[in-house]
């Protein structure tokens, strides 16, 4: 690919990012640790004002799925752009909206769709688990919700209330009433014990806790959450605790939602992530990459619970036609080129290989997630280590190596519980050449903050 960009780009670009930083909020997240300005990019590549290429192993939190600019969608935006369509039509009914719903239940697992309701929420995945949680609410008569530590469900009032992050939520008022459950964490296991032993333990707990009275935990409207957790530290919930969830929440009549806005569409090895275990939950919340590259969240349901009145979850920007096209063609994409399969393939390879690395970089603690939603867990292989043998957390090497990485052109960002995890999203079209110019620039990276002496 030639660059075209100009002598006087790299001057405009910093004058830019100087525009931002005095503009903009204190709230700006991903412009802190990327202070670049992309003016191109295609596929896995971003190329940046001072003419620089990076791997983009972010893929906008997991929206891209198909990477960048993807010719499919491309040629889905400007078929929709050429036809006339109205692009903005509130929720009313449009050829495009009958084809990504169509395409979108082909997607999902055949007896979930077979008896499913779709709503079309605003155009952020954090509105979606508010409409889930309100639909919840109506349905059962409810007010509080199940929510587990480590979980992230977005910005707005009832998903920062389900969410687990205490740093976000302090300053602000509780939303509802939160019963605040554990996610098994096998590296850092909330008992002290790993394993599927530790797993065997949150599910009894939680069984427990809800049937205990006197435990404090009232009747709930639903359970929400993530088959990985991906803010939370890239953490996948064992297959048998997720039935067990499922088999809990049935038995109780406590309606169970999955949070896939950023494990749906492939990203994990399956076309959802729940397919993984099997089981069925009573409604799903996603955005990200079911747009195509463009917003769009939707919750899907299914139908005994569409109770609520006309009106009762409205947004001015539900009908966005050029993201219900993108998307529709996206997910017409994963399925034909067998994308799905190639992320499993992909994603195992790319872990094994961070795996066997251990050794050599010991500051990697540990290495896990499911297909193309990866994390790597660094640490102090110096400090003392817990329970189940894991090392104190290192955000400060975390965010050199991540420094490190973009000096060397891989864009990845932080996540976890100390904001000590490299999560790796890259998009499904990643060639093998990308994968191991991803793992050559991150065990390099890792390597030089290793001897990097943090400054006074």
């Amino acid at each position: 690919m030639t660059l075209t960009v100009g002598t006087s780009a790299a001057p405009a670009g910093d004058a830019i990012l100087r525009r931002q930083r005095i503009r903009e909020s204190a709230a700006r997240t991903y412009a802190r640790s990327f202070p670049i300005v992309p003016v191109r990019a295609n596929g896995m590549t971003v190329e940046g004002a001072d003419g620089r290429r990076y791997l983009d192993c972010l893929s906008g939190a997991g929206t891209l799925a198909l990477g960048h600019n993807h010719p499919v969608v491309l040629q889905a935006i400007r078929r929709t752009l050429d036809s006339g369509a109205p692009l903005h039509l509130l929720d009313l009914a449009t050829a495009e909206k009958d084809d990504f719903t169509t395409a979108l239940f082909e997607s999902l697992p055949e007896s979930f769709a077979a008896k499913a309701r779709i709503h079309f929420c605003g155009p952020a995945g954090t509105d979606a688990v508010e409409a889930a949680l309100k639909l919840m609410q109506t349905a059962t008569g409810r007010r509080g919700a199940l929510a587990f530590t480590g979980a992230y469900h977005g910005m707005t009032a009832g998903a920062l209330a389900v969410t687990g992050n205490t740093a976000v939520k302090a300053p602000l008022p509780s939303a509802a009433e939160v019963t605040r459950l554990p996610y098994p964490y096998s590296y850092r296991c909330p008992f002290g014990i790993g394993g599927e032993r530790g797993a065997d333990l949150a599910a009894a707990y939680t069984e427990r806790l809800l049937d205990d009275p006197s435990g404090g935990v009232l009747p709930a409207a639903a359970m929400i959450l993530e088959p990985v957790q991906g803010e939370g530290g890239v953490v996948p919930a064992p297959d048998g605790w997720l039935r067990e969830m499922r088999r809990i929440t049935a038995e109780r009549g406590i309606p169970l939602i999955v949070d896939e806005v950023q494990t749906g569409v492939g990203r994990t090895g399956r076309m959802w992530a729940v397919e993984h275990s099997g089981i069925e939950p009573d409604a799903m919340v996603l955005s990200k990459a079911i747009g195509g590259s463009l917003p769009l969240a939707v919750i899907v349901y299914r139908e005994e619970y569409d109770g609520w009145r006309p009106g009762a979850h409205t947004g001015t920007f539900r009908g966005n036609t050029l993201a219900m096209a993108a998307g529709a063609a996206t997910l017409r994409h994963i399925a034909a080129n067998g994308l799905v399969a190639r992320a499993e393939a992909v994603g195992a390879r790319i872990a094994a290989r961070l795996d066997g690395a251990r050794d050599r970089l010991p500051v990697i603690g540990d290495v896990r997630g499911r297909g193309l939603m990866l994390g790597v867990e660094l640490v102090d292989p110096a400090g003392e280590p817990d329970s189940c043998g894991a090392r104190p957390a290192d955000p400060g090497l975390a965010v050199r190596v991540r420094e490190a990485c973009l000096a060397r052109g891989l864009i990845v960002e932080l996540g976890g519980r100390h904001d000590a995890v490299l999560r790796l999203l890259p998009p499904l079209t990643i060639t093998d050449e990308q994968a191991d110019a991803v793992l050559e620039r991150l065990c390099e990276a890792v390597e030089f903050a290793m001897r990097e002496t943090p400054s006074a």
